[in-house]
Parts: C-alpha cells; sequence; structure tokens
C-alpha cells in the first residue's frame, strides 16, 4: 500500500504527485506552525462554495501580514487544476500558505519568503459511516481552547495541540472525538468541526473561540431557509448537554448528527427532525449553480 493517497499537488510552482510534494525542514509553516490554510471540497465534480473559502483565505493571509504571490484568479486555477490532475469527481482540496524561510535563516518574519502549496485527494469524513448514522458520540473535555487574545481562531491554523490533547482525553474515556471548553464553562469546537445545539426548536452555535466554518455559515443559512431560529453566542456545558438534539459541521462532511455527548444520550432518534433536514437541504445545494463551481475539466498549460 502506497503511504501516500492518490491525488495531485502544485508546490514550488510546479504540478506533482503527492509523494513528491515536499517542504523544506526550514520553513516556519513546519518549524512554528507559522501558516494558513482552507478547504474547499469537490462533490460530483463541482467545487461546493469556493467563493466563501477562497474570501476567508485570503482574509487569513492579510491577517498574518503574508503574501499570496498572484491574484485570486491564478488561485481559483491552481485549484481546479490539481482536481483534474487527480483525477477525482469528489475531492478534498486544500490550499496553503506557509511563513516560509529565510535565505539566511533569520528570525524576522519580514524577511522569510512565502510559500504556497495546494493539494486535491479524494473526499474524507471526520465521521466514519456508522458514526454518521448512529451519531457521533463527543468527550468534552477539561482541556481548554488556545484563548482568542493568543491565536485569533478565526484565522484557520495548525495550532492543534489543544486538540489534539483533547482527542487523547476522548480516548482515554472511551469517546470518538472531542469538543473543547473556553475555561469559563461553555464549550467551543472540535477537531475539525463547529457545533450546533438544537433546543426547544431553536438553534444555537457556539460564537467565540472558534473557527468561523464555512459549513457553520451554510448551517446558519440551512436553518433560516428552512425558517428554525439560528443564533451563534454562548452555549455552556450544561445547556449543551440539555439539547433535543445535536449536529456538528465540517468541510469533511457537511451536517453530521451526534448521538451522545459525555454519557448524554440524544433523542429516541438519531439524526433528530432539525440535522435530518439541514443535512438533506446541505446535500441537495450541491447541484445548485448559486453554490457551486463546476470542475473545469480542461488542462491548463503549464
Amino acid at each position: 500500500m502506497s503511504e501516500f493517497p492518490p491525488g495531485a499537488a502544485f508546490i514550488g510552482g510546479e504540478y506533482v504527485p503527492m509523494s513528491e510534494a515536499k517542504i523544506s525542514v526550514l520553513d516556519w509553516g513546519l518549524l512554528r506552525s507559522d501558516a494558513t490554510y482552507d478547504v474547499v471540497h469537490v462533490w460530483k465534480d463541482r467545487f461546493f462554495r469556493l467563493d466563501r473559502h477562497v474570501d476567508r483565505f485570503l482574509a487569513s493571509i492579510d491577517k498574518l501580514r503574508m503574501t499570496l504571490p498572484f491574484n485570486r484568479a491564478r488561485l481559483e486555477e491552481i485549484l481546479n487544476e490539481c482536481v483534474v490532475r487527480s483525477g477525482l469527481e469528489d475531492a478534498y482540496v486544500e490550499m496553503i500558505l506557509t511563513r516560509g524561510h529565510s535565505p539566511t535563516f533569520s528570525r524576522d518574519p519580514r524577511d522569510a519568503r512565502n510559500n504556497f502549496i495546494a493539494f486535491a485527494i479524494p473526499f474524507g469524513w471526520i465521521a466514519s459511516e456508522e458514526q454518521r448514522k448512529a451519531g457521533m458520540r463527543i468527550w468534552i473535555s477539561e482541556v481548554p481552547r488556545i484563548p482568542a487574545a493568543s491565536v485569533d481562531p478565526t484565522v484557520k491554523n495548525y495550532h492543534w495541540l489543544d486538540l489534539v490533547a483533547g482527542m487523547f482525553d476522548a480516548y482515554d474515556n472511551g469517546f470518538e472525538t472531542v469538543v473543547l471548553s473556553d475555561g469559563s464553562g461553555n464549550v467551543t469546537e472540535g477537531p475539525g468541526f463547529n457545533l450546533f445545539s438544537i433546543k426547544g426548536g431553536k438553534a444555537l452555535t457556539p460564537s467565540s473561540g472558534v473557527l468561523e466554518g464555512i459549513t457553520r455559515r451554510t448551517a446558519m443559512e440551512l436553518l433560516e431557509e428552512l425558517s428554525v431560529p439560528v443564533e451563534a453566542g454562548e452555549l455552556s456545558e450544561k445547556a449543551l448537554l440539555a439539547s433535543d438534539e445535536v449536529f456538528v459541521t465540517s468541510t469533511a462532511g457537511g451536517i453530521m448528527p451526534v448521538g451522545e455527548i459525555s454519557g448524554k444520550r440524544f433523542g429516541a432518534a438519531v439524526p433528530g427532525p432539525v440535522t435530518e433536514k439541514v443535512a438533506a437541504l446541505y446535500w441537495n445545494k450541491h447541484t445548485d449553480p448559486a453554490w457551486t463551481t463546476p470542475v473545469a475539466r480542461t488542462l491548463a498549460a503549464e
């Protein structure tokens, strides 16, 4: 078995197989997690909400005071080309900008030459098919999320050591994944997903200490379309456990039900009625031209 998934990458100005996509050991993206990234998925040969993902990626680059070496149109062309070269119709497509490295190994980030990377690999899910049917089993960890005052969570980043510690905490307690708290009794997010609580026909998603996920925003729009009141605000651990139903959102899987949190089971049926409706509408939108961008299958000249 190959140690790399099938796919195609763009690095150093060239398209290469995944096995050849490598960065320098001096890149600050490796040494200091000094990087930002975004992930858009392709489903049935159509990018889903490409514009929103690119908007967030460019905003993150600005916040980190980096510079993309080309314009937006070229970025989208490279992402498309990675999908075409991968031969995939359902793909996980990542765009990355690292701080890069300084030719003199200077510790001044202003001396670094920023490094752009992109790749397309097979679409992946944060939950298995069994978990998506039975509902994910989540543990609320006592590990606090990195404070927003230290690392801006609205900039998609690789600062995951708090999430990784929480994941081991969940495994040690017999659960599949984790959601972290803010240290003050409120929940934030999990590794790669946002959280929604449904109670009394209303939806609430945490507003602080979280990445403002594109699928999170999509779920809020879909809930509004379904006439379900939704807001972003503080969500206490107590309120979460008192929910009628809970779901998570992620580019890697969309809208996925939660069956249990820290020993509390939700509802007689999983997914719950609101989750089921939102998930169905989410996948229906994957054929809507207003929400999707077709992959251009003609290879561009290098």
